[in-house]
């Protein structure tokens, strides 16, 4: 059975004034339902631009962007709005509400729904980012990554139709960024729509499919495995790719062969073990 396309760039072309560069250059991708999709590229590539134009801060100045079947448009932004969720950098940022069903709450009372569902809605964001004991918590006793899920179930409340996490663990120490990652993972496993921008080719290595970006082009598009597989492009134009893919070049040149792309260390040390020093 064929996935829903839920977002869909086409040909889309942008640059902030009419002398600059473009910093968007006929770019087109498709994300379908249930995916998770990583966006990544070096500072200037050119995707923190496609988060503001996803987010309908922006519009193309050429092509089109569709967000489940609507067309992105000045007419149509607010509407649109509800159909794409955006969590960003900073955590102490985002928040609003004295505690943390207040902030959950917020994005409901500014869309008007009734009470009753927005307290059902609220116990079940906050139950699927595992947050659902900090209630009452204020949010400035919790942790980088508990703020973050925080953040998250503030638009999984909401119900759109993609969440879209624009450098959401930059800002993250590794117990919080794992926090998220994990919870991307689990979000993805439960058939929501994850787009996750970013600069950390160790968290695009956990998405189903990753987007390169460079000078405001689409550089390339693939499975993670297939990404990796281009390790010295990847470098060349300013990415720095992840250690399992770093240590397997460097056992190639001691004359260790390995013949798969591995994603994590358990991977790696499996093979390695397996393949070469089990007797």
């Amino acid at each position: 059975m064929n996935q829903k396309v839920l977002v869909s760039v086409e040909n889309v072309s942008f640059r902030y004034n009419e002398e600059g560069d473009k910093a968007l250059d006929d770019v087109s991708f498709q994300v379908k339902e249930g995916e998770w999709v990583a966006i990544v590229g070096h500072n200037g590539s050119g995707k923190s631009t496609l988060a503001k134009l996803l987010n309908g801060l922006y519009f193309p100045n050429e092509g089109s962007i569709i967000i489940d079947h609507n067309v992105l448009s000045e007419d149509s932004v607010w509407e649109t709005r509800k159909k794409i969720g955006m969590v960003f950098q900073n955590p102490d940022n985002q928040f609003v509400g004295t505690t943390v069903k207040d902030d959950v709450a917020f994005g409901l009372e500014n869309n008007g729904i009734p009470r009753e569902d927005m307290i059902k809605r609220v116990e079940y964001a906050l139950s699927k980012v595992k947050m659902l004991s900090f209630l009452d918590q204020e949010p400035h006793h919790l942790s980088g990554g508990q703020k973050q899920r925080v953040a998250i179930a503030g638009v999984i409340a909401l119900k759109p139709a993609v969440i879209v996490l624009d450098e959401a663990t930059s800002m993250l120490d590794p117990q919080g960024r794992e926090e998220v990652l994990q919870l991307i993972k689990e979000l993805r496993e439960q058939k929501m729509t994850v787009i996750s921008i970013t600069h950390d080719l160790d968290e695009a290595s956990k998405a189903d499919k990753i987007i390169v970006m460079n000078k405001g082009k689409v550089y390339a598009v693939g499975t993670p495995a297939e990404i990796f597989q281009l390790d010295k492009e990847l470098i060349e134009i300013g990415l720095d790719i992840p250690f399992t893919i770093k240590l397997k070049s460097e056992l190639a040149n001691k004359g260790i062969n390995l013949m798969n792309v591995y994603l994590s260390e358990e991977e790696l040390v499996t093979e390695l073990w397996t393949s070469h020093f089990k007797k």
